[in-house]
C-alpha cells in the first residue's frame, strides 16, 4: 500500500482495501463477501435509485492510547438501522450480523485506521439497498444488499472545536410532521441540500431547521442541536429529529459530569438564554456555534435577529467533547461499556 500522508486527512472520499457485502435472498442472509472494488453492478430499476428505498448508518473506529482498536456503540447503530429499515418495510440484518461485518470491515482496512496521535478515526458506513428491478412503490422483501464501507477521516467541520456561523431556515423544512425525519433513510438528506447550499453561498457553515408544526428548534442539516444554560444540557425532543447516538452519549456524559439534562421543546425565543450552543453527531462529534442569524426567508438579505455566542468553544462543550472522545480513544474508563474491541 502507498504510504498514507496523514497530515492531509479530511472528511472526504478515499479508497480503502475492501468493501463487505451480504445479500438477503430467499428469506435469509447469505455469506459475507469481500471485494476490492468500490463499485457495484446494480440494475437501473433499483427502487433505491428511484424512490430512495435505502437506509444507512455512520459510526467510527478509533486507535486508542493503549494501541487497541475500538468501535463506538455499534449496537446502537444496529438498532437504529433496524428502525430505519422497519420504516421502509424492508428486511434488515440482525444486530449480530451488523456488528460482525463492521468488525470485519475494520480488520480488513486497518491500514487506513489513523494513528492514535492524530486523533482521527476510521469512518464506517453500513448501507442497505434494494437490487431487484421494480418501478412499483412496494417495499421489496428479497434481493436486499447490506454493505459496509470504510474510509479514514479527520474533522468534519475543519479545525476541531472551531465555532461556526449558522442561519435559521424559516421557509424550508427538513422533515414532514409524520414523515421520515427520525429515520436515517436516503431521502432525508435531500430535503436539506438546497437550503444548505443557499446558506453556504451567504457565508454560513450550516442551516438550523425548525419543527414544521411548532416552529421550535429541530436540528441542523446533518447534526443535532444542543444548548448549555447554567449547568443544564438541553436538546430538542421531537419526532422529526434523528435520534443521534452521539447526542444520546453526550446526555449520559453530561449526567456523569453532574449536569442536568433536559429533552424538550426549545422555542427560537430561548436562543438568547443559552451560554453555549453546538452541533453534535458522529461526523461532527461537537462543533460549537458562535452565531445564529434569523431571517424572514433564507435568501433574504436582511437579518431580523442575531444570537451570538463564544468565539471560542465554551468550557462545558469542551469538557463534554474531551470526555466523550477520551472514552473513544481509551483514555477514560468506559464505564458504560460503549466500546467494542476489534481483534487484530
Amino acid at each position: 500500500m502507498e504510504k498514507k500522508d496523514w497530515t492531509k486527512l479530511s472528511f472526504s472520499y478515499s479508497k480503502t482495501n475492501t468493501v463487505l457485502t451480504c445479500l438477503y435472498k430467499d428469506g435469509k442472509w447469505g455469506p459475507i463477501e469481500s471485494q476490492s472494488a468500490d463499485t457495484l453492478n446494480l440494475t437501473v430499476f433499483s427502487p433505491s435509485l428511484h424512490y430512495g428505498m435505502s437506509c444507512f448508518e455512520g459510526l467510527k473506529a478509533f486507535r486508542g492510547a493503549d494501541g487497541k482498536v475500538r468501535i463506538f456503540r455499534p449496537d446502537e447503530n444496529a438498532k437504529r438501522l433496524q428502525s430505519s429499515a422497519g420504516f421502509l418495510g424492508i428486511p434488515c440484518p440482525s444486530e449480530e450480523l451488523f456488528i460482525k461485518m463492521c468488525k470485519q470491515a475494520v480488520q480488513e482496512n486497518l491500514d487506513f485506521l489513523p494513528p492514535y496521535e492524530l486523533r482521527a478515526s476510521l469512518y464506517i458506513r453500513p448501507i442497505l439497498i434494494t437490487t431487484i428491478p421494480s418501478i412499483n412503490l412496494v417495499p421489496q422483501q428479497d434481493g436486499i444488499l447490506f454493505m459496509v464501507i470504510t474510509l479514514p477521516v479527520g474533522s468534519y467541520a475543519g479545525k476541531v472545536l472551531d465555532p461556526i456561523k449558522t442561519v435559521i431556515a424559516r421557509d424550508y423544512d427538513r422533515a414532514a410532521p409524520n414523515g421520515s425525519g427520525s429515520f436515517k433513510v436516503g431521502g432525508n438528506y435531500a430535503c436539506a441540500m438546497y437550503a444548505t447550499g443557499v446558506a453556504v453561498k451567504q457565508g454560513y457553515k450550516d442551516v438550523l431547521f425548525l419543527n414544521p408544526e411548532t416552529k421550535n428548534i429541530d436540528e441542523f442539516s446533518s447534526a443535532n442541536f444542543f444548548g448549555i444554560k447554567g449547568n443544564k444540557y438541553i436538546t430538542p425532543d421531537a419526532k422529526t429529529v434523528l435520534p443521534s447516538i452521539t447526542n444520546k452519549s453526550l446526555r449520559q456524559v453530561a449526567e456523569d459530569l453532574g449536569m442536568e439534562v433536559e429533552r424538550r421543546n426549545i422555542p427560537v425565543e430561548e436562543l438568547p438564554a443559552f451560554e453555549e450552543v453546538g452541533q453534535c453527531g458522529t461526523a461532527v462529534v461537537i462543533t460549537p456555534v458562535k452565531l445564529i442569524e434569523d431571517k424572514t426567508a433564507l435568501a433574504a438579505e436582511t437579518v431580523t435577529a442575531s444570537y451570538a455566542y463564544n468565539d471560542e468553544c465554551g468550557p462545558k462543550s469542551r469538557k463534554l467533547y474531551e470526555t466523550l472522545t477520551g472514552i473513544q480513544y481509551g483514555e477514560i474508563e468506559d464505564k458504560h461499556g460503549w466500546c467494542t474491541i476489534v481483534e487484530e
